[in-house]
């Protein structure tokens, strides 16, 4: 620190501030942008010196004081455009023709679960074709949660998977599940589906559609089963295309591909051609699946086809997935005899920026960790095939647009009382509510019970509204349970409280 002991003022005030800057060293102007820790650090060393200017110019408390406030107003603001630290979002995404079975015994090597540790990743998107649908099969999974859903349900929860959304068309099953910290953050979901079976009006194949933002950035998850047979690349690419162009959205982004991030997936039912089966086989059993890469249709469809133009997959260094014997890894001994084929894939486009787009605002970058099949798994005559994705994003939102808490002890001998708040622009609606679920939970719909927030409200004002939960529906049990605000207008969970006990 400077002191008046240790220089002399050559003529007066407005000099000592020059001397006073003369010895403090230049800090380049975008260190101090940066939003790691030696941007702020720098920063911060630099309005210490800034202040022992200030007491050597000034002697006066106050001056010194409002000083001090005006650059912890500064510091505050400066905090706040920063841009934020960029976050790894880890993405398993899984396609399997399950061919009418029910689920195997076990499925964690499917999903990356280790038994002790659990998984690192945020999210899964599981694509599903050909789940039975028979018709009494198909309506019973229409009341309840089907067979699928139920086991995925089951797998995850006990590691804090929660299920966001879902959607089932006939033997198409899209299913997104999601760590409870990140609940907050995805918002936006709707879901859409297109029918391309028999001219349109069949279920049978087709494309199924989640979209969502995550963390302020708009992905879209599309599960597609395409026309079968070696002779139908040409109406699996217009059959792709049609269901682009059909599902439309009601936000800011009306069609698929205007999403920031879209991945397709599914049986695409892509054959490999000329190729007869004798070459097929032995570049397989020798492990040269690159001899086979070019006649993929799906490959040659890329490099010729707009519609393509964009999407990205990784290297098929595996088997082809189809078609095989029943429970083993044996390809077709039946007296058709299918050729292999890479049938089931998985692929991602990022958009293109325009010249209106804030490159600074919408950093979004992603790499693939992992892209193989699974050959132990001989429920169906395709294998499941799995990408798992590192989704970096600059996260558009950092705090939830509600906050909840319970107020005070809570036991079934009382009514719960819930202490909520509302960022500025939150669509509130008549129709949100809020949930009691036990730790666990499994889905949005998995609650114990819940509080309309207008129809059990107690008290309001603009920082802080209170509903109330009858004791009558408190569970006598207790145990650990968390409080989530379901908007209507967004069709998502957007707060989520901390764990707290009921006795």
């Amino acid at each position: 620190m400077h002191s008046l002991s240790s220089w002399e003022p050559e003529n007066d005030e407005p000099s000592l501030a020059l001397h006073c800057w003369e010895g403090v060293p230049r800090v380049r102007s975008d260190s101090l942008s940066s939003a790691g820790s030696t941007g702020r650090f720098q920063l911060r060393q630099r309005v210490a010196e800034l202040m022992a200017c200030v007491e050597d110019i000034s002697s006066d408390e106050e001056v010194q004081e409002e000083v001090s406030r005006t650059l912890d107003e500064a510091l505050l603001i400066l905090e706040k455009k920063l841009p934020p630290k960029p976050k790894d979002f880890r993405l398993h995404v899984v396609t399997w023709n399950v061919g009418t079975a029910g689920p195997p015994d076990d499925i964690s090597s499917l999903l990356q679960i280790e038994s002790s540790t659990g998984t690192g990743v945020d999210m899964y998107i599981i694509g599903l074709q050909e789940v039975n649908s028979k018709v009494m099969r198909f309506l019973s999974d229409l009341a309840f949660d089907d067979p699928w859903s139920l086991f995925f349900m089951d797998t995850l929860a006990p590691f804090g998977y929660v299920k966001i959304a879902s959607l089932r068309l006939q033997g198409l099953l899209l299913l997104t599940f999601v760590k409870h910290q990140h609940i907050p953050f995805i918002q936006d979901i709707h879901t859409n589906y297109t029918r391309t079976g028999i001219y349109g009006y069949w279920g049978n194949k087709g494309g199924v559609t989640i979209r969502m933002c995550i963390y302020g950035h708009n992905v879209c998850f599309i599960n597609c089963h395409l026309p079968a047979h070696m002779e139908n690349a040409s109406q699996r690419l217009d059959d792709f295309e049609r269901i682009l162009e059909e599902q439309q959205f009601e936000d800011n982004v009306s069609t698929i591909l205007d999403h920031e991030l879209v991945f397709w997936f599914g049986d695409l039912n892509f054959r490999i051609a000329d190729f007869g089966m004798h070459f097929v086989r032995e570049a397989i059993t020798s492990d040269r699946y690159n001899l086979l890469w070019d006649k993929d249709q799906l490959n040659v469809a890329k490099k010729s086809e707009g519609l393509l133009r964009g999407f990205l997959e990784g290297p098929l260094q595996f088997k082809p997935t189809y078609k095989f014997d029943l429970n083993s890894d044996v390809y077709d001994t039946s007296g058709k005899k299918r050729k292999p084929a890479w049938t089931d894939r998985i692929l991602w486009k990022l958009k293109s920026p325009t010249p209106e787009d804030d490159a600074a605002e919408q950093i979004l970058l992603v790499s693939l960790e992992s892209y193989t099949s699974h050959m132990s798994y001989g429920i169906s005559d395709h294998k499941p095939v799995t990408g798992t994705f590192i989704v970096q994003l600059k996260p558009l939102m950092s705090t939830p647009l509600v906050n909840l808490r319970p107020e005070g002890e809570w036991n079934a001998d009382s009514d719960g009382l819930i202490s909520y708040s509302l960022t500025p622009e939150f669509p509130s609606s008549t129709w949100d509510w809020i949930g009691l679920y036990k730790v666990g939970f499994r889905h949005t719909n998995d609650y114990v019970t819940y509080a309309w927030v207008k129809d059990d409200e107690i008290s309001f004002s603009e920082d802080v509204n209170q509903v109330y939960i009858s004791a009558d529906e408190i569970p006598l049990e207790g145990g650990e349970f968390l409080l989530c605000y379901f908007c209507h207008n967004m069709q998502s969970l957007t707060g989520i409280s901390e764990l707290f006990q009921v006795n």
